[in-house]
């Protein structure tokens, strides 16, 4: 047997420890104020004791540090830790030599131990088993033959919770965002952890918080108020997270001080990790085009950052819709640039610039002008749909052109192929209209 006695360095981290231990072994157990965990069957996959260890600890970003010891038994490997954290650890140990406080069962019987001139482990083993229990009960025997590996020990394993739900509470009333962002981190951090231990993506998310008031100038107050924040891709990073929720509390304000603080998980999705090419140049740095979408469209407003959406139709000004980014933006979606549409059906060559809506043109003589007369350079490149419209209006029958205007330069223009009749039923003028501009 393989145990190993864990400390965290910071108490609030115990719990994403032992969700972090998990990923090395499913035998982990919370005894007294340390995680103990058992990786004998688990050592093989790890490259042995010193791989092992070397991932557990040393890679433990983003949790902060943790006191470690390791030994043949759990309650052994406990009273090494112990000891360590006194400072009177020292290679080559035998728990013979243990004193008896590293032992928690023996923790209440020291002084009279001690009276009787039994101060260690090897010495409290080698007093009459029948006095033992019947002075200090059985549980004391029983607790050291598991330390010496005699009796086999019983712990009840931790499991991993099928959604991340942790409240915690605030060391001081908070009474601004920035103080709620501070313990919000510590949350954060320990999602991160169990998001990797499950090997999920979070999409969305709940920060929440408890008012430390009922009434606040004779105005009733909820007991709780809360922010959700979503994201368009699976997300386990914290730093990506941290930023998002920064922005939302930013932009929240708090009806009362705060005492308590929880965040859970709402919607999350099986992870799967991006490959990665062995070319340096391929190696992108940076904040990722989606995550910087979704912080600006949390900073500036939902309809402040757009994302276009293709459609399927030949039309350019209904080739694309536009919505909000933190919507359009989804797992399998990505921002489309205006310029990036679907080419034509011809060979019509697109403008880099496209009008949101055609702009009518005035006709002397048959020629369209747009700040004077235009001569047509290409074309015509002909277009016909929208025919299954409802509205007769909305079809599309045109032939488009590269036009030259003296003063705006080159312009992409069209005519309407079918002229409108006007209300006596006489054939109405062709109409032309500017469709785009080309830089």
């Amino acid at each position: 047997m393989y145990w190993i006695a864990l400390l965290p360095s910071r108490e609030d981290e115990r719990v994403a420890w032992g969700w972090r231990a998990l990923q090395f072994t499913p035998r982990v157990a919370q005894v007294d104020e340390a995680l103990l965990l058992e990786a004998s069957a688990t050592l093989r996959l790890w490259g042995g004791r010193k791989g092992l260890l070397r991932r557990l600890l040393q890679a433990c970003e983003p949790l902060a540090p943790a006191a470690w010891a390791q030994g043949r038994t759990a309650l052994a490997a406990l009273a090494m830790l112990r000891l360590q954290l006194r400072g009177q650890a020292a290679p080559g140990r035998i728990p013979q030599e243990f004193a008896l406080d590293t032992l928690s069962a023996a923790r209440e019987h020291v002084p009279t131990l001690e009276r009787i001139g039994c101060r260690n482990w090897g010495e409290l083993r080698a007093l009459p088993r029948g006095g033992v229990a019947r002075r200090f009960g059985a549980a004391l025997l029983e607790a050291l033959d598991c330390a010496y590996g005699e009796r086999p020990e019983q712990y009840a394993w931790l499991q991993l919770p099928e959604e991340f739900d942790l409240k915690l509470e605030l060391a001081a009333l908070a009474t601004t965002a920035p103080e709620l962002m501070w313990s919000a981190q510590r949350l954060l951090t320990q999602l991160q952890v169990w998001l990797q231990a499950r090997h999920r993506g979070v999409l969305a998310l709940e920060l929440e918080w408890t008012l430390d008031l009922r009434r606040l100038n004779g105005v009733r107050l909820p007991r709780q108020e809360s922010i959700v924040v979503r994201t368009a891709q699976p997300v386990q990073d914290i730093a990506h997270l941290r930023r998002l929720v920064g922005e939302h509390l930013s932009r929240s304000t708090l009806s009362a001080p705060a005492n308590h603080l929880r965040l859970r998980s709402l919607e999350t999705t099986p992870w799967a990790a991006g490959s990665k090419s062995l070319l340096p140049e391929d190696e992108m740095k940076g904040e990722r085009l989606h995550q910087l979408v979704e912080r600006l469209s949390v900073r500036l407003g939902e309809g402040s950052v757009l994302v276009a959406q293709r459609e399927a139709d030949h039309r350019p000004e209904r080739m694309q819709r536009w919505q909000a980014a933190r919507q359009g933006m989804g797992a399998n979606a990505a921002a489309v640039p205006r310029s990036a549409k679907r080419p034509l059906p011809c060979d019509a060559l697109y403008p880099p610039w496209l009008l949101r809506e055609p702009l009518r043109l005035e006709v002397r003589g048959e020629k369209p002008h747009y700040q004077g007369p235009l001569r047509l350079l290409e074309g015509p490149h002909r277009l016909e749909t929208g025919w299954w419209d409802a509205q007769p209006q909305a079809a599309g029958a045109r032939d488009y052109f590269i036009a030259r205007s003296d003063e705006a330069g080159l312009l992409w223009v069209y005519r309407e192929r079918l002229a409108a009749t006007t209300s006596e039923g006489e054939m109405a003028p062709v109409r032309w209209f500017l469709q785009g501009i080309y830089a």
